[in-house]
């Protein structure tokens, strides 16, 4: 079983809630910032950093609701995702533009942001992720009345007897996670009740779908906001590929708005690129952050 590389945590004020942030590596090492996805925590990543050849000083947070940061146990708005961003660049990279690392979620918030804040972003590897599909004006209605009809209890999470149980679901769900990994997510991407059981360390209000239609035509028109060099990562049975692979038009449609875009496809991967095939993805991101210009890589 491969050693892992040992990780160290810190809570830090981040938009007046109490985030967790993991840190890999010295900290005089050149900066990686790794964003998570929905119903995931930044533990997440343990397996790309163990890959890693480089030295790095990564650091992952858990986004507000998810892991070890505060959760609201209350309804979210998307667009305060944008404001934690921000505040972290300022805290862990002041001043200079971030290599940035966003799984699914993560790389969402990432690039939407990139459109507005341009000079905070060196550059951008988004894993398995290119937006959604967009709704049907007709749609909004049955949204509104949807979350409306969510309001009126409290959601939860699926939970688990024990934190093996938890593993055994991971693996069910997964045949590509290792055992080892599994046991690995099932403890630190996962939390106690009071009862003592396990749940995935999620605030279950995440679940609650947003009243609001996906415009991804807003979306774009961030993406061709940003300057900084993006490389989408898709795995062959993956997200991207679900919504795209049928549809290379609008894929091409989407890629294009980037000034400096390019893809990557791992084969034989699922969604959760990082869990599944993390050597490869860890020779990806080091391969890609070594192409933007020196003057960007520097702190």
């Amino acid at each position: 079983m491969q050693t892992l590389t040992p990780s160290r945590c810190e809570r830090v004020a981040i938009n007046r809630l109490t985030y967790n942030v993991r840190h890999w590596g010295p900290d005089d090492a050149p900066l990686l910032l790794m964003l998570h996805g929905w119903m995931d925590s930044s533990a997440s990543f343990q397996f790309t950093v163990d890959a890693l050849r480089h030295a790095w000083h990564v650091v992952a947070p858990d986004w507000r609701g998810y892991g070890q940061s505060e959760w609201l146990n209350r309804r979210y708005w998307f667009a305060d995702y944008y404001a934690d961003l921000d505040a972290l660049l300022d805290r862990y990279s002041p001043g200079v533009p971030a290599r940035i690392i966003g799984h699914s979620m993560g790389g969402g918030v990432a690039s939407i942001y990139g459109g507005a804040r341009p000079d905070r972003i060196a550059g951008l590897l988004m894993v398995d992720f290119l937006g959604l599909q967009p709704n049907a004006i007709h749609e909004a209605p049955g949204r509104i009345r949807e979350w409306l009809d969510h309001a009126r209890g409290t959601p939860k999470l699926r939970a688990y007897a024990s934190r093996d149980q938890l593993a055994a679901r991971l693996l069910q769900s997964n045949p590509r996670l290792l055992p080892e990994r599994a046991a690995f997510l099932a403890t630190h991407c996962a939390t106690e009740l009071p009862d003592g059981k396990y749940v995935v360390a999620c605030d279950p209000w995440h679940k609650v779908p947003s009243p609001h239609l996906y415009r991804i035509e807003e979306v774009m028109a961030c993406w061709r906001a940003m300057t900084a060099p993006v490389l989408l990562v898709t795995a062959d049975e993956g997200y991207v590929q679900q919504r795209f692979g049928k549809s290379p038009d609008e894929l091409q449609r989407r890629m294009n708005c980037f000034a400096k875009g390019s893809v990557a496809c791992i084969d034989d991967c699922g969604h959760n690129v990082q869990h599944d095939r993390p050597e490869m993805l860890a020779e990806l991101i080091e391969s890609f952050f070594a192409t933007v210009p020196d003057c960007m890589l520097r702190r």
